[in-house]
């Protein structure tokens, strides 16, 4: 391990060159599209609408997993889920990989984490835990937080950078936190992706009123980072991980699953009321700190490479591409999705479009969903939600999404021979990916390749 990280790490500057403090703020299940700097018409969010003036909003984020562990795991390795081998919710990735600790302990910081983990196993994940925020994103209610833990931690040495990852658990369900009077159902504007009856209007209200309870933390956390004094020389980044638990967000590989927010700020290096189409991933996030800690990172070591060119305003231009996977086991019966975006257009393969899609926290039998047996009920009279209900549950082997002019992908172009041409560019691009990261497809989302992959000895362990 210590010959590998050496290998990433080639250059290693010495303290007090103007490296950065970190403060990454995440969110959990929440849908980019319901934030109003994304075009979102319900949620307020003051605290984020202030950060988001104070920096640069990236309009193109993406996590490569819309699912927890998955994407968390490819934030903090700059590895894509089947690489660092979380490629299944509640995955573990492969003893040995390195992540966000390793990296930036060697350059010098102090790397912790307060609230929510899912992510295994430590030896990988070696945050120093701080307490203060609840890790349990399914506890009812949520533990009230406590700044201290966070505050000691930034404050504790002046003379040593920090990062600190403080990851939320709302809007996560339950969505039981903050207040839901404030989002009166009747007056919500609902995306075209939810089936408008009352029980999605109850449950869409619980949902944003969590957003402005996290919200409320994020202001929090700002005036503690503004109080230490450390404000000036941090760079900020919130995201909100990805969609919410509703059909067609988490779980999913359209772009309401897939598609993240990114704000940045840093004074006096990050420009304010900026934003930028650079289409950036998840895996490009760890590269970046390790380059603006001074650090060079090995691009063979990562499947990310870094966008602090993008950062500091020197260019509009990051990815090409970015890519998507998704495992259903053991969230359901498996149902393999492969997909690529060039952040104008967005390419899914279903790999078993003879089966029908089955999530079971969002289908079956349970206190967090119950708005799914209101579609299913009110299908038979009316035609939109027996089309939502399908569109949810059958999928064909191809869809091609014009997101740009169709940011919520409701009409799929995959056979308009008008998109030929784009279809076959973004398939090409895919199968590229899918050769480079050893993906097997269809054998990746089943039971033993799973099960596999938890012992440690992976029947697919991709690329290395």
């Amino acid at each position: 391990m210590k010959a590998l990280l050496a290998a990433c790490l080639i250059a290693l500057p010495s303290l007090g060159m103007g490296k950065p403090n970190v403060l990454v703020i995440m969110a959990d299940d929440c849908t980019h599209t319901d934030l109003s700097f994304h075009g979102g018409e319900n949620a307020k969010t003051p605290n984020l609408d202030s950060l988001a003036n104070q920096g640069t909003l990236f309009e193109r984020a993406y996590l490569g997993m819309s699912m927890c562990a998955p994407c968390r795991s490819e934030l903090y390795t700059g590895r894509m889920p089947l690489r660092n081998g979380c490629a299944w919710n509640q995955g573990t990735s492969r003893p040995g990989t390195l992540a966000m600790p390793h990296y930036l302990t060697k350059l010098g910081y102090r790397v912790g984490i307060a609230g929510k983990t899912h992510v295994k196993p430590d030896s990988v994940y070696a945050f120093e835990r701080v307490h203060g925020f609840d890790d349990n994103c399914v506890r009812e209610p949520t533990l009230p937080h406590d700044l201290a833990g966070v505050r000691e931690f930034v404050s504790r040495d002046a003379a040593q950078p920090f990062c600190l990852v403080v990851a939320l658990t709302e809007p996560h369900v339950p969505w039981v936190m903050g207040d839901a009077t404030a989002y009166p159902p009747a007056r919500l504007k609902l995306p075209p992706y939810l089936a408008d009856t009352p029980a999605t209007r109850q449950s869409f209200s619980r949902y944003l009123a969590e957003i402005t309870y996290m919200d409320g933390q994020v202001g929090e956390l700002l005036d503690m980072l503004e109080k230490s004094g450390r404000s000036g020389d941090t760079l900020v980044l919130f995201t909100s991980e990805q969609g919410a638990q509703f059909p067609g967000c988490k779980w999913t590989n359209w772009d309401s699953g897939l598609h993240t927010s990114v704000i940045a700020r840093w004074p006096g290096v990050v420009a304010t009321n900026r934003r930028t189409r650079a289409l950036i991933q998840y895996a490009d996030v760890l590269p970046t700190l390790i380059e603006l800690a001074g650090g060079t990172p090995d691009p063979a070591a990562f499947d990310g490479t870094s966008f602090a060119a993008v950062l500091r305003g020197r260019s509009e231009r990051h990815r090409d591409f970015v890519y998507g996977m998704h495992n259903n086991y053991p969230e359901g019966p498996p149902y393999p999705i492969r997909s690529v975006s060039d952040g104008e257009w967005h390419y899914i393969r279903n790999l078993s479009p003879e089966k029908i899609y089955i999530e079971k926290h969002l289908m079956g039998s349970d206190e967090h969903n119950p708005y799914w047996d209101s579609w299913v009920f009110s299908s038979t009279e009316k035609p939109r939600h027996l089309m939502l209900v399908e569109r949810f549950l059958r999928r064909p082997a191809e869809q091609l999404y014009h997101t740009s002019a169709d940011r919520f992908e409701m009409t799929n172009l995959a056979d308009d021979p008008a998109h030929t041409a784009t279809k076959a560019r973004l398939a090409a691009a895919l199968d590229k990916h899918l050769a480079d990261q050893l993906d097997p497809g269809i054998p990746l989302d089943t039971p033993a390749a799973f099960k596999a992959a938890e012992s440690g000895k992976p029947a697919y362990p991709g690329k290395p």
